[in-house]
């Protein structure tokens, strides 16, 4: 069991409040999906729940996190910088339990994985694998220690659609307490059996938090309804009073123009008058109570807004990618041969396939062309967001730093404003890009490519980063681009909302899909 009392954690920084009195308990069975928008403390929690030395430099918090003995096991987003020069025998052999186990037991590990048992013995550098592959090796060693109970901080990244489905099976076979993140929604609806839902409301000034009991579809269809209905029923309260009120004032002026306007000679009628003026102010006084009792309008933390800029629409026998690649290397592997793909007119593009198939190899091959066209306008976001076509070496500038051309005060203005559409807090625009989050780096990627004009995009993962609240609105935006886009996702709501063609990548080319 795992339990988590009061707990509350405030960000050093801007001194805002991420958690505030959280307390929940997570029993043997319980597969809890932590969801929330970017930045909104999802992995910081689930830092301080595993080892709070981890989030000791940038956030305090109060209140107890009771573990009663149990093991924790814990898949972070990113590994370590000194994690990643190591070979991948020597990351594993970081865990004690690792080097104790049999041969037979890692090879059960291994096959669950599809990893290659010789992989585990390999000199190859962690930061050469490819994103599940790098995954699939954590989950390995973690699973090596036995854990009890289970934190993972986006385990569905990076990884492809067959190891995606092992790892709902995974979650769904787990029989101690599970606590993940995951911007997959597929992956929430299939697995969760528990919500916890960090908000940050009031323009970020305020931490709110929702446990729920439910599975990850029925919250978010019971939370819109509710919410919904909140909205309905305030909006008749207050259409209602406008109607009392308007009768109040009329009931009110007529009566004080019959005191104005009545004789003196008929003390009588005056007091009558005065009488009715009492039971007028009684009205009023009810009035103003029932006002403040009326239900308030839903207060809740609102989906990102984001829009391409002005974009020139590609006409449909446009050319964008006449490919034809005899093979395809990474060092001296070769890696898949004889790859065909064509691209015209607003064509949206998905690649999928094994991990360490080389869909990055390709997609980076392909963006090095379509970057030097000048008849076509090309941006590209690249998996790895430290990769000079990401943010490279700008990760100390600040997000309107990093955004801004010219840099003139106009142009600042009109950053800010972009930023505060994507939820960023005034505090957030003066960070360093390095102190935001994976989510809130995605953004700004997604923004600059929005602002560039570009009518061809070329997106390595490109919704993996935004929470299951943001995924809607970036594959609505996505969907409706009036130029090309080429991609590389397992996300399956991606592909089935936005993508009109997938090519899964094999050692013997692109292959459709259906």
């Amino acid at each position: 069991m795992l339990q988590i009392r009061n707990l509350s954690i405030i960000y050093k920084k801007d001194l805002r409040e991420l958690v505030s009195e959280l307390s929940f308990v997570l029993n043997d069975g319980d597969k809890a999906a932590l969801i929330g928008e970017e930045g909104n403390g999802k992995s910081t929690l689930l830092k301080l729940i595993y080892d709070e030395s981890l989030v000791e430099n940038y956030v305090e918090h109060s209140g107890e996190v009771i573990r009663n003995h149990s093991v924790l096991g814990y898949l972070g987003q990113e590994l370590e910088p000194e994690e990643r020069e190591k070979s991948v025998y020597e990351f594993l052999c970081g865990e004690p339990e690792f080097q104790e186990s049999g041969p037979k037991e890692l090879a059960a590990y291994a096959s669950g994985l599809h990893v290659p048992v010789p992989l585990l013995y390999s000199e190859q550098r962690m930061d050469t694998l490819s994103g599940g592959e790098k995954i699939k090796i954590c989950m390995l060693r973690i699973l090596c220690r036995k854990p009890d109970v289970l934190l993972l901080d986006e385990p569905s990244n990076d990884i492809d659609l067959r190891t995606l489905l092992w790892l709902e099976e995974f979650i769904l076979g787990w029989e101690g307490p599970l606590l993940y993140i995951s911007h997959d929604e597929t992956l929430l609806e299939r697995t969760a059996n528990k919500i916890i839902h960090l908000e940050q409301i009031q323009r970020k000034k305020k931490a709110r938090h929702t446990v729920k009991a439910l599975d990850y579809r029925t919250y978010a269809n019971q939370r819109a309804g509710g919410l919904q209905k909140q909205e309905q029923l305030a909006k008749g309260e207050r259409s209602e009073y406008r109607k009392q009120q308007e009768k109040f004032m009329r009931i009110q002026q007529k009566v004080e123009h019959q005191q104005e306007v009545i004789s003196r000679q008929d003390p009588h009628g005056a007091q009558l008058l005065k009488k009715k003026m009492h039971a007028v102010k009684s009205m009023e006084r009810r009035f103003e109570k029932e006002f403040q009792q009326m239900t308030e309008f839903p207060d809740v933390e609102e989906a990102i807004f984001m829009k391409f800029g002005e974009t020139k629409e590609l006409s449909p026998g446009k050319t964008v990618l006449d490919l034809f690649l005899p093979e395809l290397r990474q060092g001296e592997r070769v890696l898949a041969r004889n790859i065909c793909l064509k691209v015209r007119g607003k064509e949206k593009i998905c690649l999928t396939g094994d991990n360490g198939a080389g869909k990055t190899t390709l997609l980076k091959s392909i963006a090095a062309g379509l970057l030097e066209r000048t008849d076509i306008k090309a941006a590209y976001i690249p998996q790895n967001y430290a990769d000079p076509e990401g943010f490279g070496a700008a990760l100390q500038v600040t997000p309107v730093e990093f955004l801004a051309g010219k840099g003139d005060k106009e142009e600042c203005t009109k950053i800010r404003t972009y930023l505060g559409s994507l939820k960023f807090t005034a505090d957030e625009m003066e960070h360093s890009v390095r102190a935001l989050s994976g989510g809130q780096r995605a953004k700004l990627l997604l923004l600059r490519i929005c602002m560039s004009g570009a009518n061809v995009l070329i997106l390595d993962e490109p919704t993996r980063n935004f929470s299951p609240l943001s995924g809607p609105v970036i594959r609505k935006m996505l969907a409706g681009f009036p130029g090309a886009i080429i991609s590389i996702s397992h996300d399956r709501k991606y592909m089935e909302e936005v993508c009109e063609k997938v090519y899964r990548l094999t050692e013997e080319g692109l292959v459709p899909t259906e």
